[in-house]
């Protein structure tokens, strides 16, 4: 069964990680989710031990780019930064507005995201947490809200302990509608059909 297709598109990467299972286990989450790309900022990490992570293959599968430095890094037109970040300034996630066209950063879980990088972001958003998650735990979860808010899925069904679950109502067509055809034939098209 396919599922609902989400609309926009998203990359995540990482800054500064250091251990390659992380990545390599982020890596195979973004292409579950259906990543556009994937990307590491300053990350040392050895690409063979995140394979063994990553069982998707996902840099066969999906743009995966590598950049030494912040100044290096760059993203496609009108993709917008958001930050993933457990500072007191970041909005809730639960609470964020997800960009149709996003890439979305995590750094390391002791030393978080480079203040240079975080000038760079557009947003930050923070996972709810006592404490940092793990960087592909934490991608994960954001990749969900992303997914639960652009995803076309039906509404969740409502009931009491004294009321079963009603079944779900089918999810609403979104989009742009039915395609309009020309009943007339427009003047500068001509009488013939031809301009």
């Amino acid at each position: 069964m396919a599922e609902p297709r989400a609309r926009g598109y998203f990359g995540i990467g990482v800054e500064g990680v250091s251990k390659s299972a992380n990545f390599g286990a982020l890596l195979r989450t973004a292409h579950a989710f259906g990543a556009g790309f994937c990307f590491s900022i300053g990350a040392g990490f050895d690409a063979r031990a995140a394979r063994a992570a990553d069982t998707a293959g996902t840099p066969e599968s999906l743009p995966t780019w590598r950049f030494d430095d912040i100044d290096s890094f760059r993203l496609p037109q009108g993709c917008v930064l958001v930050g993933v970040e457990l500072i007191d300034t970041a909005v809730a996630l639960p609470s964020f507005r997800h960009p149709l066209s996003a890439a979305y950063v995590l750094g390391p879980e002791r030393s978080g995201l480079s203040s240079a990088l975080l000038a760079r972001c557009r947003h930050v958003v923070r996972i709810p947490t006592r404490f940092a998650l793990n960087v592909a735990v934490a991608g994960a979860l954001v990749l969900y809200d992303r997914l639960l808010q652009h995803g076309r899925f039906a509404e969740r069904p409502v009931g009491t302990a004294l009321t079963p679950l009603a079944p779900a109502a089918p999810a609403a067509r979104r989009g742009h509608g039915d395609p309009v055809f020309r009943r007339t034939i427009p003047p500068w098209l001509g009488s013939n059909g031809e301009s």
